[in-house]
């Protein structure tokens, strides 16, 4: 990206953007946020389609453009119909991808883990992440620039909690997975960087964590609360725009202090 567009709005008016599980949590702030900036935004969705138009409609009441897309993102087919259907809407350019789509999981001792449920893990958070980096790759390439943020975990550096190995596996392999496409990828122009949130109140975590764990984590998180989503959009929006240009392969802690490193 240039970095002659200082003005924020500048930096993402008319820019493409798919946003991966933007129906909810992360993924809708960081759609609302490029959204109110002019950029023009593919709003994933896996089931949740009124989340998802509603998100869409308040992009739109600000002036901006989005439209909805439905994929499951863990499938190499509904991933290639998303982004032909944002090349239908906007054209054929891609500047930016966030890959927020995930799921995450009850505590599941490793012993009574299951084929399906450890397979489903990987799924959903790091294979979903390679097909929708493959495709945006294929269509960032000849242009010779693009920006890609990829949401791993806190879990993908410390293991998680306890029961929660898959997810954390997960999460560790979008991290090293980052670091690889960024080196592959940055001779031509295009950056690939990773947010790892620690706990943010989110309908992901909404019901998954018992008021003992919520109180003890709390209690161990230097800043005294848990995140926010749009505590994470400030740094996503920074590695997407000219902000970020000469950050590529990094993997940064949004967390509150839970995890020092």
């Amino acid at each position: 990206m240039s970095t002659d567009n200082t003005n924020a709005e500048e930096a993402f008016q008319g820019r493409v953007a798919i946003i991966t599980g933007a129906s909810s949590g992360i993924g809708e702030a960081i759609a609302l946020s490029l959204g109110t900036k002019q950029a023009l935004v593919g709003v994933h969705y896996h089931s949740g389609r009124e989340r998802a138009m509603q998100v869409v409609r308040r992009i739109e009441a600000e002036g901006g453009r989005a439209v909805p897309l439905q994929a499951d993102v863990s499938v190499a087919d509904d991933v290639e119909r998303m982004f032909d259907a944002i090349a239908r809407a906007f054209g054929e350019r891609l500047d930016f991808l966030v890959n927020c789509a995930g799921e995450w999981m009850d505590a599941t001792p490793i012993v009574t883990c299951t084929d399906a449920h450890w397979d489903r893990m990987f799924a959903v958070n790091a294979k979903s992440v390679f097909l929708c980096c493959r495709c945006a790759a294929r269509r960032m390439i000849p242009q010779r620039q693009g920006a890609i943020v990829n949401l791993g975990s806190i879990a993908g550096h410390t293991g998680g909690g306890g029961g929660t190995v898959p997810y954390a596996a997960a999460k560790s392999a979008v991290h090293t997975f980052t670091r690889g496409l960024a080196r592959e990828l940055a001779g031509s122009g295009i950056r690939v960087n990773a947010v790892s949130p620690g706990m943010i109140d989110t309908p992901m975590l909404a019901g998954r964590i018992t008021t003992v764990a919520r109180d003890k984590l709390l209690a161990t998180t230097p800043l005294g609360r848990f995140g926010a989503p749009e505590d994470v959009v400030p740094l996503v929006l920074t590695l997407l725009s000219a902000g970020g240009n000469f950050i590529t392969g990094q993997v940064f802690d949004v967390n509150g202090g839970l995890l020092m490193r």
